[in-house]
């Protein structure tokens, strides 16, 4: 569904994936858990596209349900693979860039389980993505580090349409922006910095990794985990 002037969201996925459309071809800004490649395939169908129109695949996070189905989607369409250079490592093994932390017993037993049997199908990225770079996607799309969540967790920055892709740095829950938290969190400080330095770039709309895209964001990050209340709204 249109959220906006040539960027999509693929619907019936879980985990967010974005598709940005512009004259030189199409973007996708993560790719799912495992399976999603499909999905994505017929969503480019149902917009009369091939899987070849697909020029580029930008990850925020080496995480299990944001690169689950890049290698059938890199291997169908040919596209690039950009992210960031410590995700790019994880990615070229099918593994985590971080170990999950918890102290909690059943958890830490469960992402340990997660750890060992959540791997993904290794894809050699073609582009490590740092700070500050801007590529040539939606009249200017800007890198912005927003480590913490994992460590080389990056967002994508729209500025002439003020649109920010937050990757899992922050999400959407039950009508609130929420800033990554707790045991899936590498380094708490780090994911706490990086939304104080996302919320400074005011963008208008925010689509996260995860929950509903939240239009009308000025204002509306959070300064810790749900402390703003804000109303999504969901077009198409």
């Amino acid at each position: 569904m249109e959220i906006f002037t040539n960027i999509h969201l693929v619907p019936g996925i879980t985990g967010n994936q974005y598709l940005l459309r512009d004259p030189d071809g199409l973007t996708l800004i993560d790719a799912g858990i495992p399976g999603s490649a499909w999905k994505v395939l017929a969503y480019l169908r149902r917009l009369h596209y091939s899987p070849r129109d697909l020029k580029r695949i930008l990850i925020t996070h080496a995480d299990y349900d944001h690169v689950g189905g890049l290698a059938v989607l890199q291997r169908k369409s040919g596209a690039r693979v950009y992210a960031n250079a410590v995700e790019a490592r994880a990615i070229a093994t099918g593994g985590f860039s971080r170990s999950l932390r918890t102290v909690n017993s059943f958890l830490k037993w469960l992402f340990n389980l997660a750890e060992r049997f959540g791997t993904t199908t290794p894809v050699l990225v073609d582009e490590a993505l740092a700070e500050g770079q801007i590529l040539p996607i939606q009249n200017g799309l800007q890198i912005v580090d927003s480590s913490g969540h994992t460590p080389g967790h990056i967002s994508f920055f729209a500025a002439t349409a003020g649109i920010l892709f937050t990757g899992d740095s922050i999400l959407s829950v039950k009508n609130q922006l929420v800033g990554s938290h707790g045991a899936v969190t590498w380094d708490q400080g780090r994911a706490d910095r990086s939304v104080r330095k996302q919320a400074a770039l005011n963008a208008r709309i925010v689509c996260p990794g995860h929950g509903a895209v939240i239009m009308d964001a000025i204002g509306k990050f959070p300064l810790g985990p749900g402390r703003f209340a804000v109303s999504p709204v969901r077009e198409g």
